[in-house]
Parts: structure tokens; C-alpha cells; sequence
């Protein structure tokens, strides 16, 4: 007489199948190590790359920010030239050189606005639109004060509807900055320019409304009168 066979419980066969599943990682750990250990070696390799990058970043501020400090009072003298290049004969690094070694730090990305503007005060508009253009920080105004650069330029080119778009961008970045109102109601001035009335009375009219308290504010009646008239 044949013996019945057992039952299976599913508790033995969850048991049987970890048991399996174990071996079969054991034999492909065994098989597979090597590239494993690669592995893991790629792992720890990035996470040091990422500590080193972060590292080098802080340091690379640090360095940015002390140079930028012996430079700033030049650029604000009005010494445009000797800002940019710099003056070896005073151990002052130029923006140029700074922006060169430092500009993929936040420091650096401030320092590049400096460059772009003195580029633009020397009559080197297409060279300062290029600089704003490569503006790639983290602060918010900055990023503003890029856009409305850039604006700056196109306005000497004598393209305003562009210039105007730019400086649009720029007031919708951040509401808290103060430069909001200015940027639109320059915006209305180069649509005027362009011969966009319209669009140039819809922005008299947020002006008005979103920066009342402001400078800009007081403005709008004699914009809106110089459109009308």
C-alpha cells in the first residue's frame, strides 16, 4: 500500500522557497562578486566625488568672496577697466579671472553680474549680454537683476518689445523684490518705444494695482497721459 503523501503547508513552502531564493543569491554573489565589489567601489567612489564637489564648492565661495571684496571698491569708484582686469601692481585679482576660477560658485555667479555690468559701462554691450546671460546662481534678485541686464542691452540695440519681455521675466521671479515696480515700469517704457500702447497701458494698470506704495506707483498717471496724448 503506498504511503499518502504529506500536505505541503504554505508555511513550508514560503520556508522552501526563502531556502532556494537564498542559494540562489549565494550562487550569484559567489559567480558575481567581483563585479559586486565594482560596484559598491562606484558607489563609494561617487559619494566621496559629491563630499570632495560640495567641499571644493565651500572653499571656492570662501576664496571668491575674499577676492571679490578687494575688487568691489574699483567697480563701485567707476574704475570699470581696471575692475575687469584687475591690478597685479595692488595683488587684485580681476572679475574676469575671478569669474574665470570661481564662476561655477555662488560667489562667482554674483561676480559675473559685476563683470557684465562693467562690460556694459566700458560700451561692450554684446560682451555684458553674454556674461548676463551666463548667470546661473540661486539667488532669486540676482537672477532678476540678470534678466533686467540683459534688458539693458537689448535696449541699446534699440530692441524693446524684447527688452520688455526680458524685464517681465524679471518682476515675476520673486514678489518681495524690490526692484518689481522699476523693472515694469521700464518695460512700459520700451513698449512705448516699440509702439505696444496697449500692452504698455495693461502694465501701467498692475503698477498701479501690485506696487501702489511704491515710486513707480506715483508714475503711472504721466505714462498713461503720455500714451493717451
Amino acid at each position: 500500500m503506498l504511503e499518502r503523501r504529506k500536505r505541503i503547508t504554505k508555511k513550508e513552502i514560503k520556508q522552501d522557497t526563502l531556502v532556494t531564493t537564498y542559494y540562489k543569491a549565494v550562487e550569484f554573489y559567489q559567480k558575481n562578486q567581483l563585479k559586486i565589489f565594482i560596484g559598491a567601489g562606484i558607489v563609494i567612489l561617487l559619494i566621496a566625488a559629491i563630499i570632495l564637489y560640495k567641499n571644493k564648492q565651500n572653499k571656492d565661495n570662501l576664496q571668491a568672496s575674499a577676492l571679490l571684496s578687494k575688487v568691489i571698491p574699483l567697480y563701485d569708484s567707476g574704475d570699470y577697466t581696471t575692475a575687469i582686469e584687475g591690478d597685479r601692481t595692488k595683488n587684485i585679482i580681476g572679475l574676469k579671472e575671478i569669474v574665470d576660477q570661481y564662476g561655477s560658485s555662488e560667489t562667482g555667479e554674483t561676480a559675473k553680474l559685476y563683470l557684465a555690468n562693467s562690460y556694459y559701462y566700458t560700451g561692450k554691450v554684446d560682451l555684458a549680454y553674454t556674461t548676463f546671460d551666463d548667470y546661473g546662481g540661486e539667488n532669486p534678485i540676482l537672477k532678476a537683476a540678470a534678466l533686467a541686464g540683459k534688458a539693458s542691452c537689448l535696449e541699446d540695440k534699440k530692441e524693446f518689445a524684447k527688452a520688455a519681455s526680458l524685464l517681465q521675466e524679471a518682476e515675476k521671479i520673486s514678489k518681495i523684490n524690490p526692484a518689481n515696480a522699476d523693472y515694469l515700469l521700464r518695460a512700459v517704457e520700451d513698449l512705448i518705444q516699440a509702439g505696444q500702447k496697449e500692452e504698455a497701458k495693461e502694465l501701467l494698470t498692475k503698477v498701479k494695482d501690485d506696487y501702489r506704495n511704491t515710486e513707480s506707483a506715483q508714475q503711472v498717471d504721466k505714462y498713461m497721459a503720455q500714451i493717451q496724448g
